[in-house]
């Protein structure tokens, strides 16, 4: 008796130190996903830029491997959304390495166009993960759609990394595409970003989005929600108010998921130009 008695006490010592340090790290996690929120740009600063928006941000573990990033500089405003390795804590670290690097690149370079930034990005992802291209290497990196609004000229540059932009203009979904390859090492040659020139018009309504949310599964057969929904979604919301868009789109995506898992960080953020 006194053996079972010392046995249930192990077990259950065992057990609480297992739920303390499950704790421990839980809010580790938390403390970090407050560091990495103050890294995102804040409201009254998209609302500057842009008042007219949303940003739909649904981490998938507490921190995210999916960032925004914005600056104003000048007349020109530099904004993306990008999609990193991974998701959790290491795609949050990586997510931190992008919106430094993309502040630093900001920083010390005056109008480089958006191909560039992604070129220089790129190279600074590269030398700080040690990646030399060889075939053995993690294919670390990040997915994004880079973009700088001139604000006097209503011209857009858009440089994208496997992320699309949409534009959606008096009904109708234009897309600019991306070049399939990442910001990092991958399986193909290495080459620039392409830039790409955009004249806004009044109403446009502007979308960059990671592919959290065309990958969620869900629905009466459990299957992706996929890319021509999304974009069939876009069109069918873009004439609302912004807050009204992001309510559907959050509703929607909550509904498509049901019981299932969400299974990637979840970001879409939509702008309208006025």
């Amino acid at each position: 008796m006194v053996k079972k008695d010392h046995l249930r006490e192990e077990l259950e010592r065992q057990r609480d130190k297992i739920i303390h340090q499950r704790n421990e790290i839980i809010e580790s996690i938390q403390y970090a996903s407050l560091i990495q929120t103050s890294l995102l740009p804040q409201k009254k600063l998209i609302d500057k830029a842009f008042p007219h928006n949303f940003v739909l941000y649904i981490p998938k573990n507490i921190v995210s491997g999916d960032f925004y990033w914005m600056v104003i500089k000048g007349y020109r405003v530099y904004f993306a959304v990008a999609d990193c390795t991974g998701h959790g804590v290491p795609g949050a670290l990586m997510s931190i390495l992008g919106i430094s690097f993309l502040n630093e690149i900001v920083t010390l370079h005056d109008n480089l166009p958006a191909n560039r930034i992604l070129n220089l990005l790129r190279e600074m992802v590269m030398k700080a993960l040690h990646q030399t291209g060889d075939s053995a290497e993690a294919l670390d990196g990040m997915d994004i759609a880079l973009c700088i609004y001139d604000r006097g000229k209503d011209i857009l540059q858009y440089a994208g990394a496997n992320q699309t932009l949409y534009i959606i203009r008096q009904d109708v979904v234009i897309e600019y595409k991306p070049d399939r390859m990442p910001v990092g090492v991958s399986g193909v040659e290495e080459q620039s970003f392409t830039n790409q020139y955009v004249d806004l018009k009044k109403n446009d309504t502007l979308y960059l989005s990671t592919d959290g949310y065309m990958d969620q599964f869900g629905g009466p057969e459990g299957k992706k929600f996929k890319f021509d929904p999304f974009r069939a979604l876009l069109l069918e919301i873009a004439h609302l108010p912004m807050n009204a868009q992001k309510k559907i789109l959050l509703k929607t995506f909550e509904e498509w998921k049901g019981d299932n898992i969400q299974v990637d960080d979840i970001l879409v953020m939509g702008i309208k130009i006025h």
